[in-house]
């Protein structure tokens, strides 16, 4: 949430800093702003200003009943008080949207904090001067970090693996041993061009841990179960950048085929994404019967 100084002026008491917690209402710093100045110069003349013009409308009320004065002079005074009382309203309506109070005469105006949270981001400084809705930055910024965004960058083929709603493992840079979840609240319809990756925002819960800027590893877990053939490591043959296995043909024969070796298991074992499916025979050591042949 940004906050923002609704007179201009120059900046005389700061009373949070960056990194604060603050909560919704706590005074965050005051302005000696020239416009609270005018504005009550504005507040009093149309406050004497009406006070002369309900005068003379009680007095030209009197003078009607009387038969002193015309009609027309009546509505003259009463559309003169009508004025008077707009004027009135708009130049305190000017003061309260300057965050000053007509009661309270004075050249200070006050910035509250509005919402409860952690200032993350401060561009004042003590006797600066500030500005009102213009080009210049916030000079705060109020998050609530009770919970964060992790912005992460997914991998156009890990895509399908990404669905919303779904949960993330989250690991901590700085806090390795200390693993979150995180929902998936959105995915981004554009792909970088350069890094063929998409923005994936995560929802999660802050423990108290995490800071804005820290980074992060997101493990997606895709939703549908895949069963695939393992084999042994020493099965699986690496020739011209390609993965090969034998296989057994008829008459007691082999037959070379191309799979598409994947992760590497506990106990020499080795994943096969395709080529192979659960249950099919292969020679266990490839390399073997691949010199025997070339020796044949």
């Amino acid at each position: 949430m940004p906050v923002i100084s609704l007179a201009s002026g120059r900046v005389v008491e700061i009373n949070a800093r960056i990194g604060d917690e603050v909560k919704k209402g706590q005074l965050l710093f005051k302005v000696r702003s020239s416009d609270i100045s005018g504005a009550f110069s504005d507040y009093r003349k149309a406050v004497v200003n009406e006070q002369l013009t309900k005068v003379q409308l009680d007095r030209a009320k009197i003078l009607f009943s009387k038969g002193a004065i015309a009609q027309k002079d009546l509505e003259v005074a009463q559309n003169a008080e009508d004025s008077a009382l707009v004027d009135l309203d708009t130049t305190a309506e000017r003061l309260k949207l300057l965050g000053s109070d007509t009661s309270h005469p004075t050249g200070i105006v006050e910035t509250f904090a509005p919402v409860s949270g952690v200032i993350v981001e401060q561009n004042i400084t003590q006797a600066a001067g500030v500005k009102t809705l213009d080009n210049s930055p916030n000079l705060f910024t109020i998050a609530d970090l009770s919970v964060v965004w992790i912005i992460c960058d997914v991998f156009e083929n890990d895509m399908p693996n990404v669905k919303l709603g779904e949960y993330a493992d989250i690991h901590l840079a700085a806090y390795p041993n200390r693993p979150l979840k995180g929902r998936i609240s959105n995915i981004a319809p554009i792909l970088d061009p350069a890094i063929r990756t998409a923005k994936v925002r995560l929802e999660v819960p802050n423990p108290g841990l995490m800071r804005v800027g820290m980074f992060v590893t997101a493990t997606f877990h895709s939703g549908a179960q895949e069963i695939r053939a393992t084999v042994p490591a020493t099965a699986i043959l690496h020739l011209h950048d390609r993965d090969w296995v034998y296989i057994p043909a008829d008459n007691g024969r082999f037959r070379r085929l191309e799979v598409v070796g994947g992760a590497t298991l506990a106990g020499n074992l080795q994943e096969i994404v395709s080529g192979l499916k659960p249950g099919d025979k292969v020679v266990t050591n490839a390399l073997v019967l691949q010199n025997t042949v070339e020796q044949q």
